[in-house]
């Protein structure tokens, strides 16, 4: 009998309790390199955190110093804001005029980052609403919730936008009031058993607050908030070229008037 051949019927041999100890005892190591694993992860989360809480301290007088200076530019968050490409989209005609009221923006992270932060848009005497700061809250537990809270706003008499008091009639109707960004500081989930996702707090926090100069100077790549249509309309674009001819355009049919005159 050949070694290959002994090696064979040795594993056969092998009684199912003693390949189940082997088993066993090979899972047991494996979940304890996964537990020595999962140490060496909350402790370099805990030092990301370290080094996140002590950027933001410095940060903090940088932002102060950038937002005194934007206050010094006309229209700046107002411009910056209509320049966004999404954020664009989810402010309306009447939503304009109030938000040229608008001086300061401020985002802020709780001291310790990882339990919550803050969205400030501060106004300027208007005839909208009594506020001068409209605020967003977001604060996360341990256990994974999420808690949103926001301004009431106080509107003057009139000039509701979040409910379509200021949509104008056109003759004997009044039309359907537009959705107003404003909303969103009252809409708020009553329900935190779960991890809230905000994509209108995402792109403040995360896309213009870091950078807000370059959406203001028209900066901004516009394929990076491409929402994936163009492969369509490039397809519908490749059947028009097929359906009328390589080109593009539609194939020429001898004209049989040309024929007769010849």
């Amino acid at each position: 009998m050949t070694d290959k051949g002994k090696k064979a019927k040795v594993d056969e041999d092998q009684a199912p309790d003693q390949l189940d100890s082997e088993l066993l005892e090979a899972i047991e190591k494996l979940q304890d390199l996964q537990d020595e694993l999962e140490k060496v992860n909350e402790e370099a989360s805990d030092k990301v955190l370290e080094v996140e809480q002590k950027y933001n301290e410095v940060r903090r007088p940088v932002y102060s110093k950038r937002n005194e200076i934007i206050q010094s530019i006309p229209n700046f968050w107002f411009t910056a804001i209509l320049s966004h490409p999404i954020l664009c989209e989810l402010v309306s005609d009447e939503d304009q005029k109030v938000l040229k009221y608008l001086h300061s923006l401020d985002v802020e992270d709780f001291k310790d980052v990882k339990s919550g932060y803050s969205i400030t848009f501060s106004f300027k005497p208007n005839p909208y609403f009594e506020d001068t700061k409209l605020v967003k809250v977001f604060r996360f537990s341990d256990n994974g919730t999420t808690s949103v809270s926001g301004t009431s706003i106080h509107w003057k008499h009139g000039m509701d936008l979040a409910n379509g008091s200021v949509a104008e009639k056109q003759g004997n109707k009044r039309p359907l009031p537009e959705e107003s960004f404003f909303k969103w500081f009252n809409d708020n989930p009553k329900d935190s058993s779960e991890a809230i996702q905000d994509e209108v707090a995402d792109i403040i926090k995360e896309d213009l607050w870091p950078n807000p100069l370059k959406f203001f100077n028209h900066d901004a790549d516009s394929d990076d908030y491409e929402d994936g249509n163009s492969d369509d309309d490039d397809d519908e674009e490749d059947d028009d070229e097929i359906e009328n001819g390589a080109d593009g355009f539609e194939d020429d049919e001898p004209d049989d008037d040309d024929d007769n005159e010849s």
